[in-house]
């Protein structure tokens, strides 16, 4: 089947956004590292929670335990430690007040094994352990607690034979019963055969993800052989079908830092992975791939095998719309969903998909299963891998896997969000209801054009498609309208900032890299997206710069300003230039900006916008989390802006900080994003910020768009 995107199914979607009476909203965010602080690295993969919806439980592979945060004020969660496993914990699923935990204890792939460890999470006191005999993925307790099941993968070796299926041992599936007490009956254990069954090395099969219906029936994938198996509580076979392929249009195929959705993709299989079950005749898969297919969306299947609904791109476009898109997995999996959720919450059956790449939830309203409705998207951390809803306190979390704090990056988090009555507080901006499909990310530079417009820029995350945006801020949330894309030919742009000319074009800057063979220059850009005029910086201030170069550019009287973002060989420590040249003597000219001294990293220019007597600033440090100290907007009088000649002593000019929006930072209730780059003022002082996505590179995609009032 093909699935084609229009402007009116855009327009749709948009319309079917608000279908839910109710919304979620991010209430809190919690670092692993306060659970593992000794560990170099931590994470938060699959994620559980107490029967009383008090304590979340969370497998952390690489420090080797289970997280356990108390949610009993969930806007407030607090560390309450961990349990050291003798192993790599997989997955883990709570039954009352105790919990499963899967450990692989593995020596090789071909020499695989690994138990079922019960504990009681109050004492985190071991009430039991059962041999599982192979490798555990996976593990789900049946909703009337009388057995819980393992999906033992077995999984291959990616360096071996091509990475490709078969390489034995083959996995099965474990079912071992549970006493009144909820305690395993390691003896009785089942282990099912789902062997002989698929199409793709029917022999090997590699059970990836189980879940237990109310009927006590137990589904699982076999993601690698794209198969899926229904079996009874007895370990028999009920049905077993393929995932079957989806054939996809409008999709971006290529990893060519360029934002393209007219590419097709035919017979792509769906190797899923997640799996639930939404009633007991239905299931839904997250489609995300593996060695061949990846279809980058969700199924709903019967338990017979009949498709109900193939969401085809649509989940894909979705996140597309709000600047989630990484285009670095276009060639693979694009957003590739893996993790999900189904529950109730106040008689909306709701599902809950993860995209791992995309960093971002998707809550759909399962009421027909035929017709699943989109009603939010969320942001997370970087690659959610799992989920838990608690529909009894209107909550659900997320457990994001990725620890990038030995890069100066941020640690993994378990995301907490609650129902309430209030609008939804993201997306801050989409491009969702144009006429066409946009993508867009790594928003870099801003201005105000005429009343209620800003225009944006991207910058060289997308080289292949540098592009200035409309945005239209008197909606809520703020709407990309069109995008104008650059004829660049040649030219190598990292564009950083933009100011009007005043005639309905644009000027903007570009940041150099001599090693890429890109400028920091000027580019004077037609409202077509044609560039009309290059001006380059002279070879006495390439002689000096270094690869900080312009981050913004402001047109004042007739000469233009460029921000350079830290100091150059021939600038004082903690000092950087405003640059300048007048279009008309064609003369360039400096003055000297005084930077804040760093703690730690580096502090430097993001933006340099003109509004009445003054130009504005961002002047930020490089931190993010709870290292961000200086996230500022900052102001110089335009009497200041006396350009001395290049060569020789630049006038100090007197910054004023206007705003400290590190606060700002935290309005959804995440964590301070690093780049504040964008910045754009009106005439009556309401003054729009943005920070960079980065690309959805090592980065969560999210993007704060927001504004306030000047003084």
């Amino acid at each position: 089947m093909s699935f084609r995107i229009t402007a009116a199914s855009i327009v749709a979607f948009a319309a079917a956004m608000p279908a839910f009476a109710q919304s979620f909203d991010r209430v809190a965010s919690f670092p692993t590292a306060l659970n593992s602080p000794e560990a170099e690295e931590s994470s938060a993969e699959i994620i559980t929670a107490t029967a009383d919806g008090m304590t979340l439980i969370y497998s952390d592979s690489p420090a080797g335990v289970i997280g356990m945060i108390d949610i009993t004020d969930p806007t407030d969660p607090q560390p309450m430690g961990e349990i050291g496993l003798d192993g790599e914990p997989t997955a883990v699923s709570a039954l009352g007040g105790t919990v499963f935990v899967g450990v692989n204890t593995s020596e090789s792939f071909v020499e695989p094994s690994g138990r079922l460890a019960h504990y009681v999470v109050a004492t985190g006191e071991l009430a039991g352990e059962c041999d599982l005999g192979g490798q555990p993925d996976s593990t789900a307790v049946a909703p009337d607690g009388s057995f819980v099941t393992v999906a033992i993968e077995n999984e291959r070796d990616e360096d071996a034979g091509d990475g490709r299926v078969p390489q034995m041992p083959a996995g099965w599936v474990a079912i071992i019963p549970l006493d009144a007490d909820g305690m395993m009956q390691c003896d009785a254990q089942i282990r099912a055969d789902v062997t002989g069954l698929a199409e793709i090395a029917p022999e090997d099969p590699e059970p990836e993800f189980v879940d237990v219906s109310e009927a006590g029936e137990i589904v699982v994938t076999l993601q690698e052989n794209n198969h899926i198996v229904v079996l009874n509580a007895a370990g028999e076979v009920l049905s077993h079908f393929s995932a079957g392929a989806v054939d996809l249009e409008g999709v971006d195929a290529l990893d060519d830092n360029a934002l393209s959705f007219t590419d097709s993709l035919t017979g792509v299989v769906r190797e899923p992975d997640g799996i639930q079950w939404i009633d007991t005749d239905h299931f839904v898969t997250a489609n995300e791939g593996d060695m061949d297919g990846g279809s980058r969306g969700f199924t709903v299947f019967r338990k017979d095998g009949t498709v109900v609904h193939e969401s085809g791109p649509s989940f894909e476009h979705a996140v597309i719309q709000i600047g989630h898109y990484p285009d670095g997995r276009s060639d693979a999996k694009g957003v590739e969903p893996e993790g999900m959720e189904f529950a109730v919450f106040n008689g909306t059956p709701m599902l809950f998909l993860l995209s791992e790449r995309g960093s971002v939830t998707g809550v759909y309203d399962m009421t027909d299963p035929a017709n699943p409705v989109l009603v939010q998207l969320l942001p997370s951390g970087i690659s959610p891998e799992g989920v838990v809803a608690i529909p009894e306190r209107g909550l659900f979390a997320v457990a994001n896997e990725v620890d990038l704090r030995g890069d100066g990056g941020i640690g993994a988090h378990v995301m907490i969000y609650e129902l309430g009555e209030d609008a939804p507080s993201y997306p801050m901006l989409t491009s969702a209801g144009a006429e066409e499909l946009i993508g867009w990310g790594a928003i870099s530079g801003m201005v105000a054009g005429e009343p209620g417009t800003v225009y944006a820029v991207n910058d060289s995350f997308y080289v292949g498609s540098p592009t200035i945006y409309t945005i239209d801020v008197t909606q809520s949330p703020a709407r990309i309208t069109d995008a104008i894309a650059i004829d660049f030919g040649d030219v190598n742009m990292d564009m950083e900032g933009i100011a009007l000319d005043g005639e309905g074009n644009f000027w903007v800057a570009t940041e150099g890299n001599l090693e890429n063979e890109r400028y920091n220059a000027f580019y004077h850009v037609t409202a077509a997206g044609e560039i009309v005029r290059e001006i380059r910086i002279p070879e006495e201030l390439e002689a000096v710069q270094t690869n900080s170069g312009f981050e913004g550019v402001a047109l004042i009287d007739g000469v233009l300003w460029g921000a350079q973002q830290r100091p150059w060989a021939d600038d004082a420590e903690n000092t950087t230039k405003l640059i300048s040249f007048n279009l008309e003597t064609e003369e360039w000219g400096a003055v000297v900006y005084p930077l804040e001294t760093p703690e730690t990293g580096w502090i430097g220019l993001s933006e340099i916008t003109l509004h009445g007597d003054h130009v504005y600033l961002i002047e930020r440090d490089n931190q993010i989390g709870e290292a961000a100290r200086v996230k500022h907007i900052t102001r110089v009088p335009v009497a200041e802006l006396q350009p001395a000649p290049l060569g020789g002593e630049y006038p100090v000019v007197t910054k004023e900080v206007v705003r400290d929006v590190l606060p700002d930072l935290l309005q959804t209730n995440g964590y301070a994003q690093d780049k504040v780059e964008g910045l754009a003022i009106f005439e009556d002082g309401t003054v729009w910020v943005s920070t960079d996505n980065d690309g959805v590179d090592d980065h969560s995609g999210e993007t704060l768009f927001w504004s306030f009032q000047l003084n």
